[in-house]
């Protein structure tokens, strides 16, 4: 068997090969490091080469805890099966089901309709109409679901400004034609007033006109096909940015409450009021960065595009425009079920934000400290959803016997939930919670801690630099839940050694996740876009790895301004210091101060 299809088969049986070899090359961490230790480690390890290589189902790999901490004598399973369903999995189930309930009577189409008709057609407008929408909606649903939803939308309003795309990828390839023409385009100068007059005899003429249209054909057609692929490549950035304003967004951001819990029982700074003060304005800031890179890079922000202009793309932009109304009047007017959604989830929002916000005394002083959690808000909203009617009640109904004796229909049925939850994510959380406990109670993460002493002499501003920066280019080649929850314990056991306010590094870390645009495969927002064919690899590389140095500048700059102000994040905390008793028990420096030491 030659070596080339020796490789392929080696590359068809990678997943099979990499179940079987990881385990046994990872056997000598059992007795390097001390006993347990190093079985913490090894399980931690295989869980991370199992998320990265994807050999198995990440969900499937999330229940590895379950499996092996309690027959390596790590943890029993008595404490490790609980944390597959804390509180913050409730919280998470409870956007999930809002999410579902949204889809399905078609109310996020109705507020994406209702936004593009805001903004207008014009190109770097109707961008910016995408982001904000597309990050908005992902602020409650699911970031793939927002892509999925969007891209259509985008690719009709598209279709209706510029015609059809291979028709203009047809009309690029008009350069070919003119290169052989080149030299003799070159040889002319501008005519004589007879020559001018005695054109209609001079067909040379004539055809030198016509090489000149053909040639400001294709360079419209390329323009407009840089303006296309800014307008695909714009929805998924800005639904992974959205995600990150609000606990229930993403993952990611729950994980970090799962582990502020699990680590800092006394930690109660993190809840969905304090993080949507502190994630949107950073959401937004990013959000505009964002936009301004992509209409500059994709011909947006031409001012052809930006102002009125009284010629033939008037046309295109009312047919534009006529799409985007004809969509909206197909939705009809808003239907009960529509308003009772709309109104359960401001009611969602709002009970979530006024809890316990921090800033102002929330509603929930109302009840025994500590009972009442945004789990119980969320679940207690949701619920309503099962049982409230779809449509309109009416007491006539009870009277009028000719009335149609219809089933009553909630809002939202369980069949419909199960269908729209992804319950593999759920498991995913579990998973990463039940890591954690793991970490914590065999002392890897002080272990681990205690390798990192090094890295003490980084300036605390530097490191929220780098640790965004590595979790950011992680998360390129590996899921973002799988990133946060591999690297959230180590990260917090470095903000204790080096005492800084864990928060410091940990709010950096979680928000990098989401900062994923320089792949395809990043996450599952950019590969629908990429699937749509009309993407090259490069497009999104050259896009994404200046997004990416946007969003690490501006979580420097959040935590540095508004967060170090929200969470105290210039001194280290009480709620902290029992992990670390041998810390020195005076607050830390300034955050800023370059001389920080452990």
């Amino acid at each position: 068997m030659d070596l080339t299809k020796f490789s392929k088969k080696l590359w068809s049986a990678r997943q099979q090969l990499i179940l079987i070899l990881a385990p046994l090359l990872l056997l000598p961490l059992l007795f390097v490091v001390p006993p347990k230790e190093g079985k913490c480690l090894y399980v931690v390890l295989l869980m991370a080469v199992y998320w990265c290589t994807e050999a198995l189902p990440l969900a499937v790999t999330a229940m590895l805890p379950v499996c092996l901490f309690p027959t390596m004598g790590i943890l029993s399973s008595k404490k490790v099966c609980p944390q597959y369903f804390l509180e913050t999995n409730f919280l998470f189930l409870s956007g999930l089901v809002m999410a579902s309930a949204i889809e399905e009577w078609g109310l996020h189409r109705r507020i994406a309709l209702k936004v593009l008709k805001i903004v207008g057609v014009k190109p770097a407008w109707l961008i910016l109409g995408m982001m904000i929408t597309s990050s908005f909606l992902s602020m409650w649903l699911s970031n793939t679901a927002t892509t999925a939803m969007m891209l259509p939308i985008a690719n009709a309003i598209l279709e209706s400004l510029f015609g059809n795309l291979e028709t203009l990828k047809e009309k690029c390839k008009v350069k070919k034609d003119l290169e052989g023409e080149d030299s003799q385009l070159k040889m002319y100068v501008l005519p004589s007033e007879k020559q001018i007059l005695t054109t209609v005899d001079r067909p040379d003429v004539t055809e030198r006109s016509d090489q000149q249209n053909l040639e400001e054909v294709r360079r419209e057609a390329e323009y407009q096909i840089k303006v296309w692929k800014g307008f695909l490549i714009s929805i998924p950035y800005a639904a992974s940015i959205g995600g990150t304003a609000t606990l229930t967004g993403t993952a990611p951001n729950l994980i970090l409450v799962g582990q502020l819990k699990s680590s800092f029982p006394e930690c109660d700074l993190i809840n969905f009021g304090s993080w949507f003060v502190f994630a949107f304005p950073l959401m937004f800031l990013f959000l505009i960065l964002g936009w301004i890179w992509i209409s500059f890079l994709y011909g947006g922000l031409n001012t052809r595009l930006c102002v009125n202009k009284h010629d033939e793309r008037e046309a295109a932009e009312a047919k534009a425009n006529a799409v985007i109304d004809e969509d909206y009047k197909k939705l009809g007017p808003i239907k009960f079920a529509e308003g009772s959604i709309t109104f359960f989830f401001i009611l969602f929002a709002v009970l979530l934000f006024t809890r316990d916000p921090k800033f102002v005394t929330g509603w929930s002083v109302f009840f025994n400290k500590g009972y009442v959690s945004d789990a119980v808000t969320g679940v207690i909203i949701i619920s309503i959803l099962f049982f409230f009617p779809s449509q309109r009640p009416s007491l006539r109904w009870w009277f009028d016997p000719r009335a149609s004796y219809t089933a009553y229909v909630p809002l939202l049925s369980w069949r419909k939930a199960q269908e729209c939850v992804p319950w593999n994510i759920i498991l995913l959380l579990g998973g990463g919670f039940a890591m954690a406990k793991g970490c914590e109670e065999s002392g890897l993460a002080v272990w681990i801690g205690s390798h990192l002493q090094p890295l003490a002499q980084v300036p605390p501003p530097v490191a929220v630099i780098l640790i965004t920066a590595f979790i950011a280019c992680f998360t390129e080649i590996a899921s973002n839940t799988a990133t946060i929850i591999i690297f959230l314990p180590v990260i917090a056991e470095l903000a204790i050694r080096v005492k800084v306010n864990p928060l410091y590094f940990m709010i950096p870390a979680t928000t990098g996740c989401s900062y994923a645009f320089m792949l395809p495969v990043s996450t599952p927002p950019n590969s629908i876009a990429f699937a749509s064919g009309h993407l090259l690899v490069r497009d999104m590389v050259k896009t994404g790895f200046v997004m990416n140095i946007l969003g690490i500048m501006c979580v420097a700059l959040a935590m540095n301004t508004w967060g170090l102000k929200m969470f105290n994040l210039h001194t280290y905390p009480d709620w902290a210091r029992p992990l670390n008793p041998t810390s020195a028990a005076v607050p830390t420096h300034s955050i800023l101060a370059m001389n920080m030491t452990g």
